[in-house]
């Protein structure tokens, strides 16, 4: 028999709320989506991401059913599940969880059980940015206009640009966290989520991207959105799952712009600038028309051609944030994306690592690979006169 080293992380899966705003007669996360319920969908993401100690907080009078669902769920990792009876409210539940966490545990998730197709990449993300000092939770762009409101009037716009959607799982340093229960159990403080009381115990909290499918099952039309998701719809239950669509964009630019080279998001000091309306960079244009043709939604120059003379002069990761916003506005979610471009210059590998990782936060935090290749002397680029890029980029619905 071969044992396995004791996690230090736990993830606190809190499934104990009442669902009352959902209307199905029974705690949210015992509610079907297809064959299986909320919590046991949330335990599949939960069991696919990295080892770790898994506590669900369930109601006292569904405790039995949430340990029939966390073994299924479990499988061979059995012995890292623990169910514990919740509180009255959310804050009082996670209390219950933390009790738990075994010796060895140094950071904890909490998880709401409700965000249940979270995708274990978002889990394994929040966990591995978590440190000694600091708690991380992951967020989406606003992407609505916001305005404040006065009973039926309009009082003022407020600016998106510094707002975010929190979502779970929200990781912390166990210590520090545990110090911040105590002093809200002390003050008798309640909070709307973790970050916040562990922000007013003075502690800092950051942020990595969230994804679209971390959205929180709270209304039937929220359940509803999820059978779409999984294939289903409120009256069938099969899982079949939904087909992506994927999308190819090619763009070219000339040598001959002012200023520096702008290639898959990055500056090349000393490179000579390509031509165009905008930095010219056409690795991220072809990453646009790929995403913008998946979900058929037009093309590059519809969105951001000369007609937008807002765009004149930007660079490659306003294209990037403003496409997902604009898949996001008609229910799509990106896949991933793979790019490759032909050109002589810029020497390309060193940097590898740092256009994938700007181009992929520009997107939200999907994968996306980068490549180059030049062609043996052949064609305009063999000649030095430009660069060519090819990108192919999968999307899905989301609702």
């Amino acid at each position: 028999m071969t044992l396995l080293p004791v996690p230090t992380t736990a993830i606190i899966v809190v499934a104990a709320g009442s669902g009352s705003r959902l209307g199905a007669g029974a705690p949210k996360a015992f509610v079907g989506i297809d064959e299986r319920s909320v919590l046991r969908h949330a335990l599949d993401g939960v069991f696919a991401a990295g080892p770790a100690q898994v506590i669900v907080v369930a109601p006292a009078e569904r405790a039995g059913d949430a340990e029939t669902v966390l073994i299924e769920a479990a499988g061979d990792r059995r012995d890292l599940g623990r169910v514990v009876v919740g509180g009255e409210t959310r804050q009082q539940s996670v209390a219950a969880g933390l009790r738990a966490l075994w010796g060895d545990i140094t950071t904890v998730l909490v998880h709401d059980a409700a965000r249940a197709l979270t995708p274990s990449s978002q889990i394994d993300a929040v966990a591995q940015a978590v440190t000694d000092a600091s708690g991380v939770i992951p967020v989406l762009a606003v992407i609505d206009t916001i305005k404040r409101v006065d009973a039926e009037s309009i009082v003022a716009a407020v600016d998106r640009s510094e707002l975010a959607a929190a979502q779970t799982p929200q990781g912390f340093p166990r210590e520090l966290l545990a110090g911040a229960y105590a002093a809200a159990l002390a003050s008798g403080a309640e909070y709307t989520d973790d970050a916040a009381l562990f922000a007013a115990a003075g502690h800092p909290v950051r942020h990595v991207p969230g994804s679209p499918l971390a959205f929180k099952i709270t209304t039937p039309d929220d359940l509803d959105r999820a059978r779409h998701l999984l294939g289903g719809t409120r009256d069938s239950f099969s899982a079949v799952p939904t087909i992506p669509r994927v999308g190819i964009g090619t763009d070219v630019h000339a040598f001959g712009g002012e200023g520096d080279l702008w290639l898959a998001g990055l500056q090349w000091p000393g490179e000579q600038a390509l031509s165009g309306h905008s930095d010219g960079d056409a690795v991220a244009h072809a990453i646009v028309d790929a995403l913008l043709g998946a979900a058929g939604l037009g093309d590059i120059g519809q969105h951001f051609g000369t007609a937008h003379p807002e765009y004149a002069g930007a660079h490659g990761d306003v294209f990037l944030a403003r496409t997902r916003e604009i898949l996001a506005e008609e229910g799509y979610a990106i896949g991933n994306v793979s790019v490759q471009f032909q050109a002589n210059r810029p020497r390309f590998s060193a940097r590898r690592a740092e256009a994938e990782a700007v181009l992929s936060a520009a997107l939200g935090g999907v994968p996306v690979s980068v490549s180059a290749t030049t062609t043996d002397g052949l064609g305009f680029t063999g000649r030095g006169e430009g660069i060519a890029a090819t990108a192919i980029a999968s999307v899905h619905p989301i609702r």
